[in-house]
């Protein structure tokens, strides 16, 4: 079957993604959050667990703020040419609309307890001393796309604090977000903490897109 795929228009890709059965768009008019409860099935899930265990290494971030404390959870790189892997990859190109060259490589991660990802947005900052190492040919990110691959026994909660929002982690549940505004923009409503588990593992894997083709 030949995929189509639509323009990477905020307003585009919102309404793509709406098309796609079972979606709840968060009624907000401050940014656009969707989410798709069982976008994956359990076994699928079980399986991107076990990469992320046996690949995990710590994550870090962009423009270092001096709180060691600020994401303390494990981040995997995923062998691309795993086929739960590639599988994953189409499934999200075909939901989103989006041209699979404007995607970064999927990652996932890893929530041991205590461990979080303190209040952040998913863009670079323009005026971040490593913008241009980060952004310089892909330019910033546009859309999130999250999964949740597990349901940890307690926490381990997504909040978007400026619209008081708080998703809760349930197996194969995807969360997905503009990083803009209508007008293309970049939207700190978007600021998002993974808040601390309390009981047991949290893992997702995370699909970032960017302005322009990620690997040309």
């Amino acid at each position: 079957m030949t995929t189509t795929y639509v323009t990477l228009a905020p307003d585009t890709t919102a309404e793509r993604i709406m098309a796609n059965p079972g979606v709840q768009r968060v009624p907000s008019p401050r940014l656009d959050l969707f989410i798709a409860k069982r976008f994956l099935d359990p076994e699928h899930c079980a399986r991107l667990c076990a990469l992320i265990d046996a690949r995990r290494r710590p994550s870090t971030i962009a423009d270092p703020n001096g709180d060691q404390y600020f994401r303390t959870s494990e981040t995997c790189d995923f062998d691309l040419a795993n086929k739960d892997v590639t599988r994953l990859e189409a499934l999200l190109c075909q939901w989103t609309g989006i041209d699979p060259a404007y995607g970064e490589p999927l990652q996932g991660q890893r929530y041991a307890v205590g461990q979080e990802f303190k209040g952040h947005t998913d863009y670079f900052e323009p005026t971040g001393v490593d913008f241009d190492k980060f952004c310089a040919d892909a330019g910033n990110r546009t859309w999130t796309v999250m999964i949740y691959l597990n349901q940890p026994e307690a926490g381990g909660a997504t909040r978007f604090k400026v619209i008081d929002k708080t998703v809760q982690p349930e197996t194969g549940k995807l969360l997905a977000w503009n990083n803009r505004r209508p007008d293309g923009t970049l939207n700190p409503a978007t600021l998002h903490h993974g808040m601390k588990v309390r009981k047991g593992l949290k893992f997702v894997v995370t699909k970032w897109y960017r302005e322009r083709p990620w690997w040309r």
